[in-house]
């Protein structure tokens, strides 16, 4: 069973289905550490859109809590990580720091012709760390 997990997430539908996985993969026993990235774009409008730097991180911790809901009765220890910078690179600098059994990231469904061009967060970061990787649809 796995005990050492990252797994990225944005309080999305995507990650609380990873969150989810990630209780089924350790059995709700073990370590747990959420990365949260802040992109510049999503920086701005925050700033542009709220009073108060507080009303900004309530704002970041609501969007998280659907994801740390999966967790509350587990006996998982859960830490959450809000980092700044591009999703991808950011998620693929934290994970290399140190070991972790899996990097669990939820698949945002791009079509082809968005992922070619694109490419997808997931995708970056598959193709990036140096740990198991799972993708969740």
């Amino acid at each position: 069973m796995l005990q050492d997990i990252l797994l990225a997430a944005d309080g999305s539908d995507h990650s609380v289905r990873a969150a989810e996985k990630v209780v089924e993969m350790t059995g709700g026993n073990g370590t747990v550490e959420v990365v949260y990235v802040i992109d510049s774009s999503s920086s701005k409008h925050d700033v542009l859109h709220h009073q108060s730097q507080e009303e900004i991180e309530q704002e970041r911790r609501q969007r998280m809590k659907r994801v740390e809901d999966v967790f509350a009765n587990t006996s998982l220890s859960v830490e959450v990580f809000f980092l700044h910078g591009e999703p991808g690179p950011t998620i693929v600098e934290f994970a290399n720091r140190r070991p972790y059994d899996c990097v669990v990231i939820g698949s945002r469904g791009l079509n082809k012709l968005q992922s070619m061009v694109l490419g997808s967060v997931s995708h970056k970061v598959a193709k990036r760390v140096q740990w198991p990787v799972l993708i969740i649809k």
